[in-house]
């Protein structure tokens, strides 16, 4: 299989040229010490239910700040970097706690579900350094960052139109909710787009699991979708969307017609490895891509040089590179009707919806 060399997200641009104005328990415990050199500014990820591996979100956050300890010869521990991973929702205030009395000066919390934690926390903490990822939290200590999925999830949109041989795609999302709704409208923009351009009538089936955190409903959900003839589904589920992969997995390597996923947050590419007929083969489209490991990695090293951004929100799309593609297996055709996507839209020609 030809695999289409697409738009890899580059290195992105450092925080401070992006400013845009103010606007529980499991692995990370704390309590094993650095043996490295150690931090100015130890930093500390509290993950969200999907946990450090969950393939998408969480994980490229994790990956984000092994990065920056690399970097620095900061080892993991309460010297250097740690995650405190949330069973559930009320795990957020006591790994915060944990972190806090562990003495990590820079706190992320990882996704929309923890802001409130985080708002509370910061107010409480005015000398620790937090970030909010996925959402906004007013404070001179507090750095939000957010990203454009709407506008990365259009070009899957797009991808999807151009690839589908059955005219039935699908959305699978995990929560309902402010950010999930980008991914949804925006993917549902690219294929209408595309479908026009194609003169053709392509169905969207979107559907929600109301969990980041549950394989079985993921697959179950993908299960139906690809009985009722869709041939590619692009998830926004934290680890839900590796149900969705397993279905897709085991329907290729039972010799039906192919099917497709569309990754999310990271490159879900090895996700869709499988053998077909003894030959290495691959079902992963494409993947959305947001720059959480980046923008971890470049915060905490702010952090610990003394140049923490507190009180800034910063926001990052296509333009920015912050969002974007990942390689993918994309015909000529639909590589081609990507780029100028792409290009509409940052040089907005086309304004990608953010709400379904």
């Amino acid at each position: 299989m030809k695999k289409a060399k697409l738009f890899g997200i580059g290195t992105i641009a450092m925080a401070s040229a992006l400013l845009l104005g103010a606007c529980g328990n499991g692995g990370g415990s704390g309590d094993g010490g650095g043996n490295g050199e150690g931090s100015n500014a130890p930093a500390a990820l509290i993950t969200d239910t999907g946990g450090v591996d969950d393939r998408s979100f969480n994980q490229s956050a994790w990956e984000g700040l092994q990065d920056w300890g690399e970097e620095n010869n900061v080892e993991r521990g309460n010297d250097g970097y740690q995650y405190f991973q949330s069973g559930n929702e009320s795990d957020y205030i006591p790994n915060i706690d944990q972190a806090l009395n562990a003495g990590f000066q820079t706190i992320f919390g990882i996704g929309y579900k923890l802001q409130p934690a985080i708002e509370e926390q910061s107010q409480n903490n005015p000398d620790t350094n937090f970030v909010i990822v996925d959402d906004i939290v007013e404070g001179d200590n507090v750095v939000s960052a957010t990203f454009k999925d709407h506008e990365a999830a259009y070009l899957a949109g797009i991808a999807a139109a151009y690839t589908t041989e059955t005219d039935k795609v699908g959305f699978v999302g995990g929560v309902e909710g402010e950010v999930i709704d980008r991914f949804d409208a925006g993917f549902t923009k690219g294929v209408e787009d595309g479908a026009e351009k194609l003169d053709k009538d392509i169905e969207v089936l979107n559907q929600y699991a109301g969990d980041f955190s549950a394989p079985d409903k993921g697959r179950s959900i993908a299960q139906g979708m690809y009985s009722q003839d869709a041939d590619i589904i692009y998830h926004a589920s934290g680890a839900t969307g590796n149900g969705v992969f397993q279905e897709a997995k085991s329907r290729n390597e039972s010799g039906d017609d192919k099917v497709w996923v569309i990754g999310v947050d990271r490159d879900q590419e090895d996700e869709g490895n499988y053998d077909n007929d003894g030959e290495e083969d691959n079902f992963t489209l494409t993947s959305t891509l947001k720059g959480v490991g980046t923008v971890v990695q470049d915060l905490a090293q702010r952090s610990a040089d003394d140049d923490f951004p507190g009180g800034e929100h910063l926001e990052y799309g296509l333009d920015e590179d912050g969002v974007g593609l990942s390689d993918g297996y994309l015909s000529d055709e639909a590589t081609e009707a990507v780029e100028e996507a792409r290009d509409d839209v940052t040089n907005g020609d086309v304004e990608v919806p953010e709400k379904p």
